[in-house]
């Protein structure tokens, strides 16, 4: 099948042959003729299987009739991330090129006043993050009552984060005569309950069983130390492997992210840092640095594990076991993409056997294990400086130890004697007292019986003959 037999326009197939595309994925063949008749979906498919595009690409076609008016977008699309957002956003810009459609994306981080901008102007597609897209509505900068297309896209990751109140609240203020579009990777109870609650009689469209993996992706359990430097020398032992060209290294602190990104870079590797403390300018700017090969690996958390279609990933971290076995299948899914291969490596601790546990009942499907292997770093540190010697230990160190480290040298003074109270425990001293109590009666009894004799002086001093100038008697 080609896309030319899912009733797209020619305009549209046009642009879609020009990006390199001939043939559709599962879920764009299986959902796009649904969408053209206006059908309400939910798609249920593995991450990085072309979700994307099996709505953007039929919106683009409908919204090519009709007009947009001030205030009131024609289109709301609902992503949970400002980089999934923006990735969205990209999508309509370049499969629209051959369409004049107005596009508006309203997410955290970035001016308010450009975004109110153009929604005074009117819209077609409104691409938005639930908490900017409500702070605008409760502004009055948002009529939805003309909003004839909702699509809802990774409403697992919706849930997580806390968002379903605000999507039922949405939903409410849109009008009864709509087409909803839902997708997601996983469909977990909450979803399904939203999905009945909002959407009239849709068509479930699964190309896979739910949180299903990629079968493209070589999957592998790495049983670590829970210590965090030897978590980080495993893994630089893993990033030096040839076949790494490309990785994603996920972990469940944005501390985590910071310290891990700084170590890497000490160490010689090409890495960036995308976590959600960072400013949207500072994790756009990152991303394109990995997008176009300015830095290899990219250290992130759980922001950039929905959605983000990145070519060319060749390998996944977890770095730290995910809390919750979903996230599992959407981080490893940022490689294999398109029906290119990838692997995925997650470390696990003791500490994370409930984890895995989790992962592995979600699944389906036992995850091999990586042997340890040789030690691939010498640990001995031979014709190495004191200076690299140093910043490694830096690097290595936990905080605590550093700590614990520079409190250790106050204590041991405390402890230990003073040199010149050792010296006077091995050569006791005369006591002040000693110096002042007089002798004993007993003593004094001897000393009076003991004979003199010649190696034995007298209260003088002095046993030898008498000199003559003491003989002179000054009186005469």
């Amino acid at each position: 099948m080609s896309f030319a037999d899912l009733g797209l326009s020619d305009e549209l197939l046009k642009v879609v042959i020009d990006a390199g595309y001939t043939e559709p994925t599962p879920i764009q063949a299986s959902t796009i003729p649904s969408v053209l008749m206006m059908r309400d979906i939910i798609g249920i498919a593995q991450t990085g299987t072309g979700k994307t595009a099996s709505f953007v690409l039929p919106m683009i076609d409908i919204l090519a009739h009709g007009r947009s008016r001030a205030r009131m977008p024609r289109s709301l699309i609902l992503e949970p991330t400002r980089e999934l957002a923006a990735q969205v956003a990209e999508n309509f810009e370049k499969y629209g090129a051959n369409h004049k459609l107005s596009m508006a994306l309203l997410i955290g981080g970035v001016s308010m006043g450009d975004q109110v901008k153009a929604l005074e102007k009117g819209v077609d597609v409104l691409i938005a993050t639930p908490g900017r897209l409500m702070d605008l509505f409760q502004r009055g900068n948002i009529l939805l009552t003309g909003c004839s297309m909702l699509v809802i896209d990774e409403a697992d990751r919706m849930l997580d984060m806390g968002f379903i109140p605000d999507i039922e609240e949405i939903c409410a203020k849109l009008p009864s005569q709509r087409q909803t579009l839902l997708f997601s990777a996983t469909m977990p109870p909450p979803i399904k309950k939203l999905a009945d609650k909002f959407l009239d009689n849709p068509r479930i469209i699964e190309v896979a069983r739910p949180a299903s993996t990629n079968t493209n992706i070589t999957q592998w359990i790495v049983p670590v130390a829970p210590q965090a430097f030897e978590k980080r020398k495993r893994l630089r032992q893993l990033l030096g492997q040839e076949e790494v060209r490309t990785a994603i290294i996920f972990c469940n602190r944005k501390t985590t992210v910071r310290e891990l990104n700084k170590s890497l870079k000490q160490h010689g590797f090409r890495s960036g840092e995308i976590h959600g403390d960072m400013e949207q300018s500072q994790r756009l700017a990152e991303l394109d640095l990995f997008k176009t090969g300015e830095i290899n690996i990219l250290v992130a958390s759980d922001v950039a594990a929905r959605g983000l279609d990145i070519k060319g990933v060749s390998h996944v971290f977890n770095f730290d076991a995910p809390w919750h076995p979903d996230d599992y299948v959407h981080r490893i899914g940022r490689t294999g993409r398109g029906g290119a291969t990838g692997v995925a490596y997650t470390f696990v601790a003791p500490d994370d056997a409930e984890n895995l546990d989790n992962i592995e009942k979600l699944t389906g499907q036992k995850i091999d294990r990586l042997e340890q292997p040789a030690p691939v770093e010498d640990e001995r540190p031979a014709r190495r400086s004191r200076r690299d010697r140093s910043r490694e230990q830096a690097v290595e160190t936990p905080v605590e130890a550093v700590e614990e480290a520079r409190e250790r040298p106050a204590r041991r003074r405390r402890a230990e004697p003073r040199q010149d109270e050792t010296r006077e425990e091995k050569q006791p001293r005369e006591t002040p007292r000693a110096r002042r109590d007089p002798p004993r009666e007993e003593d004094r009894r001897r000393d009076r019986r003991r004979p003199a004799s010649d190696s034995e002086p007298d209260d003088g001093g002095w046993n030898g003959p008498i000199p003559d100038f003491l003989k002179v008697s000054f009186g005469s």
